[in-house]
């Protein structure tokens, strides 16, 4: 997920629970510390329930199951955004300016993509297993693969937000990012977004909520109100062990 728009620092930029640093500039970056705060949250919430929740509890697993595919997708989508879209304008700039450490660190958000995938794909794995024949081996495996999903990802974020995310400040032109929030929203519909909104909303302050809705626009608001209550039952269902 990304902001609707991109700005002069204006206002403050989101400084939100597991954030390594604030990359501050000209651009907007609160949808980018939003989605990274909502893939942080799951992650331990995905970590914690593979492990807890009962073999013999199958309205979970399935719900696990599902949630994992909403999950994964979402960040499937950021991750190719980031690689189609932002990374490759940033490479360009820092090869123009012969910037030896930013390519070496934009080429180190790809390698991380690619040593990712695999441990997301056997996330998805165990949890479709388990909502088909729960065992107590698929469980413990996909608990120490969740769990090394949850740390792996963690550190990448974190090597972000610290090294890749003030490059994108310091280096990519207003209209190069409205790029990135284009190829970001892409490809979402009204039933995406039902879920996208409050799921990325979960956690926030009402202060933060408030910085949020200044990025993102009021719809963003309107859309809130109207799923927050959904979104919660059924997250109640699916991290009911956490």
């Amino acid at each position: 997920m990304s902001t609707t728009t991109s700005r002069p620092a204006t206002g403050h930029l989101l400084d939100l629970p597991g954030q390594a640093h604030v990359a501050e500039g000209p651009l907007d970056l609160n949808g980018m510390y939003m989605a990274h705060h909502a893939f942080r949250r799951d992650l331990v919430r995905f970590a914690v329930a593979a492990r807890q929740t009962p073999l013999e509890d199958a309205e979970v697993w399935r719900a696990l199951a599902v949630r994992w595919e909403q999950f994964s997708g979402i960040l499937h989508h950021h991750h190719t955004t980031e690689d189609d879209v932002l990374w490759p304008q940033l490479l360009e700039i820092v090869d123009a300016r012969g910037d030896a450490a930013g390519r070496a660190t934009l080429e180190a958000m790809e390698a991380e993509h690619s040593v990712i995938d695999p441990m997301l794909a056997g996330c998805a794995a165990g949890f479709a297993a388990m909502a088909q024949t729960p065992d107590a081996a698929t469980r413990d495996r996909l608990a120490q693969t969740a769990e090394t999903a949850r740390d792996t990802l963690s550190d990448h974020m974190a090597h972000e937000e610290r090294e890749a995310l003030p490059l994108v400040q310091e280096l990519l032109p207003v209209e190069g990012w409205q790029r990135v929030e284009k190829a970001a929203g892409s490809g979402k519909g009204l039933k995406d977004l039902m879920f996208l909104v409050p799921w990325v909303a979960d956690g926030l302050t009402a202060e933060q909520l408030e910085t949020a809705f200044r990025s993102v626009g009021k719809p963003f608001k309107w859309l809130l109100a109207l799923t927050r209550g959904g979104y919660t039952r059924r997250e109640a269902i699916a991290f009911r062990y956490v």
